[in-house]
């Protein structure tokens, strides 16, 4: 049975949402561009997410043809942590099916994203009889056992509760590494038959090569110096600390390095819940000296990422836990090498010594040894940049796409209900 409709859950996390802003990350990104290959090859997508400003309009087709963004309300329409919005799950689960009534809608597959849009998806299950795909994204069980060393709350019972659910209601389930697959066997005893690892992708007809000099003059970068990059969202699991720390340590032991060095950290929203922690590292800086270095400027249209990629010297990604790193992979398309945590995706994603480097999480030496050697080293990076390039080509969202394609069609094979479908 060829796939006709498809609907794309995410309750808490709009596609349309800006690069680094609240709420927004490599999921809402994963969403958006996978969204955008399906509509190339003739499926028609609806993206339902939870109505989270009064002023959105219950239906936006600014994706392109074939994709339209649903807004659902369920709960107040202002952004809400995902625990409370737990509670109004029912509500859009109500709202989605309203809307497909009225428009006499039918989809052929689900696939869901975060532990809420698995719930709303066992639901739609449960009235229209077709299978769904989960992919989490992050897990429960392993942030909270990353933020145990944090002055933070652990993760509410109900989240995990909700994700031992999903993986049993779940037709199929996509991980991104095989970290994540074992990660579901080891603390959620998932069936392994479910499990497919399918990585996301990168397009890479936005993240290319683009000269450096004409990078740097579209951002406002002077050309002799070295720019440091992150982003993403600016919460404590990140690690932008240790940024900070690595280049108070260059500054005292090695400072004509910086010379014509600046960090900029994309991400964050001072008027979301991003702001404590903005705070926080905004008087980091300050205590260890580094306003001339180090400046935050908010998040970013996603169109003028690949000039902040391709003007950096490295693209910085010191996180406690990441299930995939989308960054990194944008980040090498685009040519410049990645100094990452040897954590989750990342891991996988980085070749040590070859698309940049592997470091040890919270220890800022080894991250300043490693910003010294690429800042230092311009043969070096030159051949980071081919080799990172040449890897990132192998997670081109066509190819990403057709494979997933392949999962959803065998999933309605093996469904019970495909004879009451076809």
């Amino acid at each position: 049975m060829a796939i006709e409709k498809l609907i794309l859950l995410s309750v808490h996390a709009s596609p349309l949402a800006r690069a680094g802003g609240p709420k927004m990350g490599g999921m809402n990104i994963y969403i958006r561009e996978i969204a955008k290959q399906m509509a190339a090859r003739g499926i028609k997508v609806d993206i339902y997410t939870r109505r989270y400003n009064a002023d959105l309009p219950e239906v936006d087709d600014s994706l392109g043809e074939n994709i339209r963004v649903i807004h659902i309300a369920a709960g107040p329409p202002i952004l809400l942590p995902p625990e409370d919005i737990y509670q109004h799950l029912s509500e859009f689960a109500a709202g989605v099916i309203a809307f497909t009534t009225k428009k006499t809608i039918v989809y052929d597959y689900i696939y869901s994203h975060y532990w809420l849009s698995g719930w709303v998806a066992n639901k739609l299950r449960e009235v229209w009889g077709i299978p769904f795909a989960q992919m989490f994204h992050t897990l429960g069980q392993m942030k909270n056992r990353i933020i145990k060393g944090y002055p933070t709350t652990i993760l509410p019972d109900i989240r995990v509760t909700v994700e031992n659910q999903v993986i049993e209601w779940a037709d199929r389930i996509i991980v991104a590494t095989p970290a994540e697959y074992t990660q579901l066997l080891w603390l959620y005893r998932a069936d392994r038959r479910k499990i497919s690892i399918l990585s996301p992708g990168v397009d890479t007809t936005i993240f290319q090569p683009i000269p450096t000099a004409e990078a740097k003059q579209k951002i406002g970068i002077e050309d002799n110096t070295h720019l440091l990059l992150y982003v993403g969202r600016l919460e404590p699991l990140k690690g932008i600390d240790t940024i900070l720390e690595a280049l108070h340590h260059i500054k005292n032991h090695n400072p004509q390095i910086l010379d014509n060095v600046r960090c900029l950290i994309i991400g964050g929203d001072n008027r979301s819940s991003d702001a404590q922690e903005i705070a926080g590292l905004k008087a980091l800086r300050e205590q260890l000296q580094l306003n001339d270095i180090v400046e935050f400027i908010g998040a970013k249209d996603h169109a003028l990422l690949p000039y902040y990629y391709a003007a950096a010297t490295v693209v910085i990604m010191p996180s406690d836990y990441e299930s995939f790193g989308m960054v990194a992979v944008e980040a090498m398309a685009s040519g410049t090498p990645v100094i990452a945590s040897e954590v989750g995706g990342l891991a996988y994603l980085v070749r040590n010594d070859e698309t940049g480097f592997l470091i040890p999480t919270r220890e800022p030496m080894t991250l300043a040894e490693r910003i010294v050697n690429i800042i230092s080293n311009p043969q070096k990076v030159a051949q980071m940049r081919q080799a990172a390039i040449e890897t990132a080509k192998q997670y081109a969202w066509p190819t990403i796409a057709a494979k997933l394609i392949d999962i959803f069609q065998q999933s309605i094979k093996q469904s019970p209900n495909r004879e009451a479908r076809v």
